[in-house]
């Protein structure tokens, strides 16, 4: 049966790959990459689906906890609720419907991302000044001067803008970090690209269940 596995699997990802160089295998190719898209859904569906036992269970027991996982199912229902009468209902409906959703996305969703986004700035600063009390090195203090120009560079001082922070502040963001970025992608590319050829060459068996 695992011989049958590997052979299917390396069968698969061979005409895939070969549908990017060869057009006869093209259709063949969209016909594999729908039914996985297809599987994939399914897969989410059933994960969804779990989610909503584990937390439904959490709630009749009445652990800890159980009214952010009221929370989080009555979220997810509403969302479904939204798209499936935003999809059935004639044009006042949506244009309603779209303003109830632009009201909850504007009103709750971003002002809560913004302060996540403010407490994780906050954090690294205070990670960095507790990391120079215990480690004093050249990797530490870089740390910290990234983290106070990236923070003071973004505020609105009471004394004013200080043109050098945002200036730093700029060029960290748009050369060091995209370059970082950039070659974290690029890291990620070829770890993706190594472990498919291993998946191919039947080295790697993921769909074995172990």
């Amino acid at each position: 049966m695992r011989v049958v596995t590997v052979v299917i699997a390396i069968a698969f990802g061979v005409m895939i790959l070969a549908g990017y160089f060869i057009p006869a295998l093209s259709d063949v190719q969209t016909l594999f990459l729908n039914w996985a898209i297809i599987l994939t859904g399914a897969a989410a569906l059933a994960g969804i689906f779990n989610l909503l036992s584990v937390h439904g269970e959490k709630i009749r027991r009445r652990e800890k906890g159980s009214p952010y996982s009221a929370l989080l199912i009555l979220s997810l229902l509403m969302t479904f609720l939204f798209s499936l009468a935003q999809g059935l209902s004639n044009g006042y409906m949506r244009l309603l419907l779209n303003d109830v959703m632009g009201t909850i996305l504007n009103g709750v969703i971003l002002p809560a991302e913004a302060a996540l986004m403010s407490i994780l700035a906050v954090t690294l600063l205070y990670a960095a000044i507790r990391l120079l009390r215990r480690r004093v090195d050249l990797m530490s203090v870089i740390f910290l001067i990234t983290a106070a120009v990236v923070m003071f560079g973004s505020a609105t001082l009471p004394i004013g803008n200080m043109p050098v922070f945002g200036a730093l502040r700029s060029w960290i963001a748009e050369v060091l970090a995209i370059g970082g970025a950039r070659g974290i992608l690029i890291g990620v590319a070829l770890g993706t690209l190594t472990t498919g050829l291993r998946v191919l060459f039947g080295a790697d068996r993921p769909y074995g269940g172990k």
